[in-house]
């Protein structure tokens, strides 16, 4: 297909509809609905739980990637949503959890982290602070910058849109969610400061997310929200100066 090509940068709501995940090429994604809007593909780079910094780890040492860099006419930084997330043991910590043996001790330490996440969330949510997350915003703002000027030092005067933090009511974490509106406030000073455009997920999927019309773990979207996702990121893209053919 000619026209414009869209990297992503993303986590599970890239490629997770409203029962389970989808292959990269589903074209009711919101990825793939903008790129048909804007007469292009889109390539994804993105993970379950990825963060910014999971993002920025990939596109460096992933190859399949740096074939698709001399033809990107517009990065889209669809990260920062999951560093937003409460995390009462420590990123590091938590992720070392499935590399645990023997076996039956990974899944009674897995199991028993799972029964105390919503709690525990709840809990240190009414901290100063609202508790730890999974990347603290200066953190994410760091990696975002990163991917940023790796991209567009290859790919220099290119359109970039990062995703403001999205909303949730996951069981999982307790309906908790105190981490996101400082960083919202720290992704949009920084896109500011290096002249990206934001898109304002939380506002396009707040009514979505919060009438359970996405998936039943209160986080991923249903086949409504990507469309209206992917409309608008369309509409930003040519709004700073993508063309669709």
């Amino acid at each position: 297909m000619s026209g414009p090509v869209l990297l992503v940068l993303g986590d599970s709501l890239a490629f997770h509809g409203p029962s389970r995940a989808e292959p990269a090429n589903e074209p009711r994604l919101w990825h793939n609905v903008a790129a048909e809007a804007l007469g292009g593909r889109a390539e994804l780079l993105a993970g379950y739980g990825w963060t910014a910094r999971h993002a920025w780890r990939a596109l460096i040492h992933d190859p399949r990637i740096w074939p698709v860099m001399p033809t990107v006419d517009a990065l889209v930084l669809g990260v920062g949503g999951m560093d937003t997330l409460p995390s009462p043991l420590p990123t590091a910590v938590r992720e070392l959890i499935p590399s645990l043996r023997p076996d039956g001790l990974r899944r009674v330490v897995r199991d028993g982290y799972q029964a105390a996440q919503p709690w525990l969330s709840r809990a240190l949510a009414r901290l100063p602070g609202g508790g730890p997350v999974a990347l603290p915003p200066a953190q994410t703002v760091r990696y975002l910058e990163q991917c940023r000027r790796a991209v567009t030092t290859i790919r220099p005067g290119i359109p970039v849109v990062a995703f403001l933090p999205s909303v949730h009511r996951a069981p999982a974490y307790g309906y908790a969610h105190p981490g996101r509106r400082p960083a919202e406030r720290a992704t949009r000073a920084w896109a500011t400061s290096v002249g990206a455009a934001t898109l304002d997920v939380p506002t396009l999927v707040r009514s979505h997310v919060f009438a359970g019309e996405g998936n039943p773990d209160g986080m991923h979207w249903g086949w409504c929200g990507h469309r209206v996702v992917g409309e608008a990121l369309a509409k930003l893209l040519r709004e700073s100066g993508l063309s669709a053919p």
